[in-house]
């Protein structure tokens, strides 16, 4: 099987390295920086699986054709990513990694539905330069069809993928992909203050956030009448539960678990891009839970000022104080 993985950050040189690891045809597409780098160095990945400096065929775009086209790059970048490499991805399944439950979507108007297969990523990895990643937790690869379609052809990918992440069939990919964005709608808060999630979650108060994070959104579902489904390594039940009790009993819970999550620093896919001076995904993570909540004439001021803090960040590369956080989020956390 050719495999082409579009996309040389975080998860992108994840897979894409693995993969040349257990002897897959695979070819790499980034960034200018990132291909002179990976070229010249190699594709360099540490942390849990030990270190490997892996020589991979990397360039800026496809020139020849695939059988599976696994898209890594962000939500906004997807369309870009496929148009520039439409004539050698057309006649492949697509896997979409990207993280809300948009990307399926953009890719549909390119591809074939019933050539799209959609995956939720639970594993962690941090993009640290052009070339560089370190792997910092494992977890599993869930997979499945957004539009209802037979995905025949899914059983073959995960023959394939399984010899590097475990691969989870999902019968409800996009209860899941609602529930994933749960997961990730705290990446919000490093991001806006600069740190690691290591050390943003130490801080109570800051935690205290999360939680209201996550009661917001949980009204938004539900008045959206959209059906969450557990993921393998985050069951509902976490998120119902931590959102029924106490809110600073909530905190002190979620805290623990955010500050043990990995021994290397965890920075979160939207400080990661800001980090490199690109647009993050807070649009598709915590802006679902606005977009969704304006469609049905509601509000979810907290997250709305959460997305346009990160924005602020992203154009003024300037990063707000805990105690800016707090002040600016006062009134909004119960």
């Amino acid at each position: 099987m050719k495999i082409a993985v579009i996309g040389a950050g975080a998860i992108g040189n994840l897979v894409a390295g693995y993969l040349k690891l257990k002897g897959q045809d695979v070819f790499l597409v980034g960034r200018n920086d990132s291909v002179g780098v990976i070229k010249e160095k190699g594709l360099q990945i540490s942390g849990v699986r030990n270190n490997f400096n892996i020589q991979i065929d990397v360039s800026e775009r496809l020139s020849q054709n695939s059988d599976l086209a696994i898209l890594t790059t962000k939500t906004q970048d997807v369309e870009g990513a496929v148009k520039e490499n439409l004539r050698f991805v057309e006649g492949a399944t697509i896997l979409t990694t990207q993280n809300g439950v948009q990307a399926d979507s953009i890719v549909s108007k390119y591809i074939p539905k019933e050539n799209i297969i959609s995956s939720i990523v639970m594993f962690g990895a941090t993009y640290l330069e052009p070339g560089k990643v370190v792997h910092n937790f494992e977890g599993n690869w869930i997979m499945g069809s957004m539009f209802g379609k037979d995905n025949s052809h899914i059983a073959k990918i995960s023959e394939v993928l399984n010899k590097i992440f475990p691969i989870v069939v999902a019968e409800n990919i996009q209860g899941m992909k609602y529930l994933k964005i749960f997961v990730n709608a705290n990446n919000c808060i490093p991001a806006i203050l600069g740190t690691s999630m290591q050390e943003a979650f130490s801080d109570i108060d800051i935690s205290r956030i999360s939680v209201a994070i996550w009661k917001e959104g949980l009204k938004v579902i539900s008045l959206s009448a959209i059906n969450l489904v557990s993921l393998p390594d985050f069951p509902l039940e976490r998120l119902t539960k931590l959102t029924s009790i106490p809110i600073t009993e909530a905190a002190k819970i979620f805290s623990g678990i955010m500050t043990n999550l990995s021994k290397e620093a965890l920075y979160g896919s939207i400080l990661q891009s800001i980090k490199r001076s690109r647009a993050s995904e807070i649009d598709y993570i915590n802006g679902e839970f606005v977009r969704l909540a304006k469609d049905n004439n509601f509000a979810a001021p907290l997250n709305k000022k959460l997305v346009k803090m990160v924005h602020q960040v992203e154009e003024t590369k300037r990063f707000f104080t805990k105690e800016e956080l707090l002040n600016k989020t006062k009134g909004m956390i119960n």
